[in-house]
């Protein structure tokens, strides 16, 4: 479903992605692992158009999408989950959601996408004329997940879905990720945390970045065969 062909991405002059290639297969969960800073999130906005690439391409569903703007590529599909989370605080939980389908909403049953993420997220049924601004860290999270879900979009990019989150919710938003990819979605999903992202389920496949490369890929069990590279590239001890 998605190619990424040896992309070099700057910001000015500072160089942060050398050559970064990986597949994304369709029903497939991808993690792209590395410590901070070593190019994650850029990866995920030079696929999404907002950190385009300077070179390489982009391949998604067969086309090349290299430097589309950003809501073309919603349009065609894609949706970001961002680290950041970038709810609107001053709309209430249900006119968050609403702009998630906007560019959908003639061609879908607005009601039906509604009950369909409220299954997944009964929290933010019970809030749905709160304020986001007003939600919890944690729930706040779930809005911004349940707004890219609302679209059904083909390929979801989910960037550090559990950080700073108390772990409880943690574990919520962990259950929410294996249901998902239970159900056939494909997602590429950034996250830090090796033992967590080794939990989701069993088939995965991951990519270990490094200074702006991808330096370590495979299944669980093949990364588990280099397991000291694996540890010096994440500077954690496993």
């Amino acid at each position: 479903m998605l190619r990424v062909e040896k992309i070099n991405t700057f910001y000015g002059s500072s160089h942060i992605l050398h050559d970064v290639s990986f597949e994304v297969h369709q029903g497939e969960a991808v993690v792209l692992m590395g410590r901070n800073g070593v190019g994650k999130t850029t990866t995920l906005k030079s696929i999404m158009g907002i950190q385009p690439p300077q070179s390489g391409r982009i391949i998604y569903k067969g086309e090349d999408i290299t430097g589309n703007q950003p809501f073309h590529n919603v349009r065609k599909g894609l949706a970001l989950i961002p680290e950041d989370r970038r709810i609107f605080p001053n709309l209430t939980v249900e006119e968050n959601l609403l702009l998630g389908i906007l560019h959908k909403r003639k061609q879908m049953n607005v009601p039906a996408q509604f009950d369909m993420v409220f299954g997944y997220f009964p929290k933010l049924k019970q809030r749905a004329k709160q304020m986001g601004g007003s939600l919890s860290g944690g729930e706040q999270q779930m809005l911004t997940i349940a707004r890219a879900l609302i679209s059904n979009p083909d390929l979801v990019m989910i960037d550090e879905p559990t950080e700073g989150l108390a772990p409880l919710i943690v574990e919520e938003i962990v259950e929410i990720l294996r249901r998902l990819e239970k159900e056939g979605t494909t997602m590429l999903l950034v996250e830090q945390n090796y033992q967590l992202a080794l939990s989701l389920c069993d088939n995965q496949r991951a990519y270990i970045m490094e200074k702006g490369q991808v330096k370590l890929s495979g299944t669980w069990r093949e990364l588990q065969e280099c397991m000291a590279d694996v540890q010096q590239c994440l500077g954690v001890k496993l």
